[in-house]
């Protein structure tokens, strides 16, 4: 029987350290093999509920203003009670962070869903004893084959939807779109998907926002149909203020395949080279744009360390 390699964006270096972990739930810090909830809450149940991916350095929370803006509006627009204030959510953070002795290098998933449903049915009136709010934080480093060897994409036929089926600016635990996608790319040989948008039109992986650099200027999407990332807004900010021409439009396969090179961008792997959309080898491989953002996304981190007081 074949057994299929994992090689994707998020693959980090093993760390058993993350074998004892604490997990937050509902207020309690509970060993990993301890952490459940009930068959009835309605993330289990349905998807019904959001979530944020976070990273830790030197103890301090990477661009958590913007992280927590886009948590509480996506919860806001699902009408999803967060129970807590951003304050709030901090503190969570902290007595995990703490329980588990971790500083730097750090992942977290924090999650909230509906809670636990009265019946086992879809309407949320359903879910009456409040949400549910996990966090997870793992020791988590990207590997270094990220970097070196880069990410295989293919393009497959599922979409990014419109906006009035299922946003895609929802962080939801309704990723069923996504796992699709990326079953078609592995299916197809490669680590992750290449999605359009519903007029065909190169949109975002799976998993992370995606970029190309033709003739030194930087690409994306819309950000009409994609998941508007926080990652991804820091590298446009980024190519705006260091004289990187960088554009937000439509664009097609056509340029994508012809691209000098080709990246994604994400809160773990922060940006990734991509080594080849449908067979084609994207560029030389010398990703010159691309290690130029990355060195400023990184400045950026530490910048945004020091102001929260936190020593690099």
């Amino acid at each position: 029987m074949n057994v299929l390699t994992s090689h994707s964006t998020h693959d980090a270096q093993e760390d058993m350290r993350n074998r004892d972990i604490k997990i937050y739930l509902n207020g309690d810090l509970v060993h990993r093999d301890e952490a459940k909830v009930s068959v009835y809450d309605s993330g289990f149940m349905l998807g019904d509920g959001m979530w944020e991916g976070m990273r830790l350095y030197h103890g301090k929370w990477a661009f958590f203003e913007e992280h927590m803006d886009r948590f509480f509006n996506s919860c806001k627009a699902v009408s999803l009670d967060v129970g807590l204030d951003k304050e709030g959510i901090r503190e969570a953070l902290a007595a995990t962070a703490e329980a588990n002795g971790m500083t730097h290098d750090v992942h977290c998933r924090l999650m909230l869903t509906r809670g636990v449903k009265a019946k086992p049915f879809q309407h949320p009136g359903l879910s009456r004893s409040g949400p549910t709010l996990v966090i997870i934080m793992e020791h988590s480093k990207p590997v270094e084959t990220l970097q070196s060897k880069g990410i295989r994409l293919a393009t497959v036929p599922q979409v990014r939807g419109l906006p009035m089926s299922q946003d895609a600016k929802y962080n939801s635990h309704s990723k069923l779109n996504c796992v699709i996608a990326c079953l078609q790319a592995e299916q197809a040989g490669a680590d992750e998907a290449l999605m359009l948008d519903p007029h065909g039109f190169v949109n975002t992986t799976n998993a992370c926002n995606f970029f190309i650099v033709r003739r030194g200027e930087v690409w994306t999407s819309s950000g009409d149909y994609c998941m508007n990332g926080v990652t991804r807004q820091k590298v446009i900010d980024l190519c705006r203020n260091n004289d990187i021409p960088v554009f937000e439009k439509n664009y097609t396969l056509y340029e994508a395949y012809g691209a000098d090179e080709a990246f994604l961008t994400g809160t773990f792997g922060a940006q990734t080279p991509v080594a080849s959309i449908d067979g084609k080898a994207i560029g030389s491989g010398e990703n010159p744009v691309t290690r130029r953002i990355r060195a400023l996304y990184k400045g950026l981190i530490q910048e945004n360390i020091r102001e929260q007081g936190g020593q690099i």
